[in-house]
């Protein structure tokens, strides 16, 4: 079995200073789950979020 190493990324209108999440997207279609993290602290807590719960989060800011 391969284990995949997270690809983190900082949204591209993220332009307060660091103050942002990182999200790894690159495990939403092989482990289900999108890892979400400080963006100011790389050895942080990671908080496991579903990819389907992700979705639903983006589906409701895409709508605001």
């Amino acid at each position: 079995m391969t284990t995949e190493t997270p690809r983190w990324f900082t949204s591209s209108y993220s332009e307060n200073g660091g103050a942002c999440v990182e999200v790894a997207i690159n495990l939403a279609a092989s482990h289900g789950v999108v890892p979400v993290r400080d963006s100011k602290l790389s050895a942080s807590p990671v908080l496991d979020v579903s990819a389907a719960a992700f979705a639903a989060f983006l589906d409701g800011v895409k709508a605001v």
